[in-house]
Formats: C-alpha cells, structure tokens, sequence
C-alpha cells in the first residue's frame, strides 16, 4: 500500500499479534497509523482489517469501531467540554471509569477540557482507548504512546498496554514500549516488510497492508 511518506508497504499482522515501526520518520509512520484507522486516504494499495475495506461510510464506521486509535500530538483542547465527555464516545463506561481511576484522572471528568495539563489529557485518552477496546474495539493503533509522559506514567501505561487483548500496530522509539511487541518492521519508503505466513486475510482483527 502507498500513503504519505511509504510505499511499497506489505505487511500481515495476525489477530493479538503486536508490532513496532522502526526506520521511518515521524509523520510517515503518523500517516500509516492513520491511514490503517480509516482517517487518512491509501493512495494505492488495500489496507484491511478483519478482512474488511474501509472504502465507503459503512466499512469506514466500522473500521472506527474495531480500531482504537491514540494520537502522538494532541491537538490543543479548548473546549469548555467536561472530560467526561470524551470519555464517554463509543466507550464501555465500566471499563472506562476503571481504567480513568487507575490512571489518577477519575476526579477529573467534571472539569472542562481546556483546563486540564496537557499530561492529564493524555491519561484520558488512555482511558478511553481501554473503553474503547472494552466495547469492541479488537485493534490498537498506538503513535508514540510515550510522548510527554513522565517515567511512572509510562511504566503505568506500559502494564496497562501488556494486558490488553488486542492486535497491536505501534510507532515508537521508547524501547519499554517497543519490549512488548514480538516483532519489529520496517516502514522505510520501498522496503518491503515481511508476510505473517499465519495470517489469513478475514480473520478477526487481522490487519493486511498489500502493497500490490
């Protein structure tokens, strides 16, 4: 498959399998991720997942569904929104209050969004993404999941990744994240990536990137 900044890209990722980008820079790697959610076009190519295209509003509704996507860069909040709000968006509210009380930002959620640190949004979007997957969602889809977290942050977030049951497609340079995938590919533009010979396209929470 072609997006911005890679080409040429085949790559299996069987269900509960956890991968890492390595070797492309920074905003391809973002493109990838973001084109794999259903949010940024494939210029050539066929991405899927569970077997399915996300080509027309109803493939790309479901693909939103069965992908949990976190941002590396979060744009700047400045809504007066509570947080709770955010984290109450195609999430399973158990799951959700779980894992925002986990993460020290249960008490947050009658705040509005713009007066929060930029940290305690970050952990909010942590808690949704759990929500997320409690609901449906069998894909992670993780851009620098350690970006401007402090070191016991991250150790948090890390054990909290390690217990999901997901398939897991993550871009980062932290080797703590990096630890929890069993396999690292390239995203280099024209290198190709290895096949997964265990993958069958159609698979539940498979994810296929055909470069053909």
């Amino acid at each position: 498959m072609t997006c911005t900044g890679v080409r040429d890209l085949s790559l299996d990722i069987g269900a509960g399998e956890r991968v890492v980008l390595a070797d492309g820079d920074g905003d391809a790697m973002t493109a990838l991720l973001r084109a794999v959610a259903g949010l940024s076009p494939v210029g050539g190519g066929r991405i899927t997942v569970g077997g399915r295209d996300s080509r027309t509003p109803s493939e790309r509704a479901w693909r939103s569904r069965a992908c949990a996507w976190l941002p590396a860069a979060l744009a700047p909040v400045r809504s007066r929104m509570p947080a709770a709000g955010l984290l109450s968006r195609g999430t399973h509210p158990t799951a959700v209050a779980f894992a925002a009380g986990l993460l020290g930002v249960g008490e947050l959620t009658g705040r509005p969004l713009d007066s929060l640190t930029g940290g305690e949004t970050r952990r909010l979007y942590w808690a949704r993404l759990v929500g997320r997957v409690a609901a449906g969602a069998g894909v992670v889809l993780a851009d620098e999941p350690a970006e401007g977290l402090e070191a016991d942050d991250r150790d948090a977030l890390v054990r909290l990744l390690a217990a999901l049951p997901v398939t897991l497609l993550m871009s980062t340079a932290d080797p703590v994240f990096a630890a929890l995938c069993d396999r690292r590919v390239s995203a280099v533009p024209g290198r190709s990536s290895p096949r997964h010979p265990a993958v069958t396209d159609g698979a539940p929470n498979c994810v296929v990137l055909d470069g053909n």
